[in-house]
């Protein structure tokens, strides 16, 4: 019987019947298709319900700020969190490179996230001041590190479980699943069904810790065949030679690129608030539309881009890059404009919706891309080096604070409009990987 449901529920999802027909997996893998899928979708659907009630932009800066930290260490959690995911995997991914079945990685990498938010709940409970603050963005590190190898891991494990028909699927379903939750959430938080206390949010770190510690048990019953070990090693020899694929495949490096530049729809939305806050009117009574605002975009779009990106993942970040170039001119204009009152109120919000769109596809057409674009033997390099350099271009992105104060918030955001743009024109050069045998 759950065998049965099993199946229903992927040929529902993908649109594909007992049929189908598996691409790049192993054999045994296909005949465990349908529920290698299932797990992946409530695997990755916990864990981002997890980041969206430990959301360094929302929840944690809320409660640093509540707990009385100061505000360098409110200022360090996005960039630790951002860039302490990317930046050590082109050094991991040579250890994990060398495990025949990478399973065991990610699972062990979400139970130490688990672990580290479940650290915060308690530092929030017990803690105040500085000593919260150091203590949050502490924790928040060592939950990056463990994200770090998530990443490399799920990627390839990805890769060697589902079809790549099949794979945008699977994580635009866990997203859209994730902000359901994480817009009920928000909604409860909204109309006073859960307070806005530090108890509260507290023992929302401490749900979304649950959430991890579940989605790592999930992952260890995940069939997993043994792949490649090569590659495996030294891993400063292995990441030196990583940087080798930028000179063998120039699709790589027009992926990167094309990534980098859409890195301006990650870090616009900070922007369009402070545009929010230009108008002179509360900020914490307009905070309540834009995480609706966003909560409601990833609904709407996260599982549509995920089965365009099985079409073509070129497409999806093609179109991803002229939404955002347009959205984040729109808000530069209006800026400009001078604009308050209602409008803004309700303008940006209507803004930061569209934007959010763009986003959720460049996550999905990105991850999507580079699974398809890569094989077997070089998936968990490609994900390394790919997501080390993206991190550096993170680290370097605090240039855009000091740009804000010489050119105005938007000309900021017209500087991110441009890039959006420019991604839109690198991705055209990019193959339809989709259409590969």
């Amino acid at each position: 019987m759950a065998g049965r449901l099993t199946s229903r529920a992927h040929a529902v999802l993908t649109g594909e019947d007992d049929g189908r027909v598996c691409r790049d997996i192993p054999e045994e893998a296909c005949r465990e298709q349908p529920r290698n899928f299932l797990i992946h979708v409530l695997s990755l659907g916990a864990t981002k319900t997890g980041d969206g009630l430990a959301d360094p932009k929302l929840s944690l800066a809320w409660l640093l700020t509540s707990l009385g930290a100061p505000a360098a260490l409110i200022g360090l959690l996005v960039p630790v969190r951002e860039a302490g995911s990317l930046l050590p995997q082109l050094i991991t991914a040579g250890y994990i490179r060398g495990l025949p079945r990478r399973k065991w990685v990610w699972a062990a990498g979400s139970f130490v996230q688990g672990l580290a938010v479940a650290g915060m709940g308690a530092a929030a409970l017990t803690l105040e001041g500085a000593a919260a603050g150091w203590a949050i963005v502490g924790l928040l590190a060592v939950f990056a590190l463990a994200r770090s190898v998530c990443s490399v891991s799920h990627k390839d494990v990805l890769g060697k479980t589902v079809s790549k028909s099949t794979r945008g699927t699977a994580t635009g379903t866990a997203a859209t699943i994730a902000a359901l939750l994480v817009l009920a959430f928000g909604a409860a938080l909204s109309v006073g069904l859960i307070p806005l206390t530090v108890t509260a949010i507290a023992f929302a770190l401490f749900g979304a810790a649950g959430l991890w510690l579940i989605a790592s048990a999930l992952f260890c019953t995940l069939a997993e065949s043994p792949g490649a070990t090569a590659g495996g090693g030294n891993p400063i020899v292995v990441a030196v030679s990583h940087f080798s694929l930028l000179r063998e495949d120039p699709q790589l490096v027009r992926f990167i690129t094309t990534r980098g530049l859409l890195t301006s729809t990650a870090l616009a939305p900070p922007f369009i608030l402070t545009l929010a806050g230009a108008t002179g009117r509360d900020s914490l009574a307009d905070l309540g539309p834009f995480v609706i605002a966003s909560s409601t975009a990833s609904v709407a779009s996260t599982y549509l881009w995920g089965r365009l990106s099985d079409q073509s993942s070129r497409r999806v970040l093609l179109r991803s890059g002229l939404i955002g170039g347009a959205v984040l001119f729109a808000a530069a204009a209006f800026g400009w404009s001078g604009l308050d009152g209602d409008l803004a109120r309700w303008g940006l919000p209507v803004l930061l919706f569209v934007l959010m769109i763009a986003y959720q596809g460049v996550r999905l057409g990105r991850s999507t891309h580079l699974v398809d674009m890569a094989d077997a033997d070089t998936r968990a390099a490609y994900t390394a080096l790919s997501n080390t350099i993206i991190g550096l271009i993170l680290v370097g992105a605090s240039v855009f604070g000091l740009l804000g104060e010489a050119i105005g918030t938007p000309g900021v955001l017209a500087v991110f409009g441009a890039m959006a743009l420019g991604a839109a024109w690198t991705s055209w050069g990019l193959e339809e990987v989709q259409q590969r045998d």
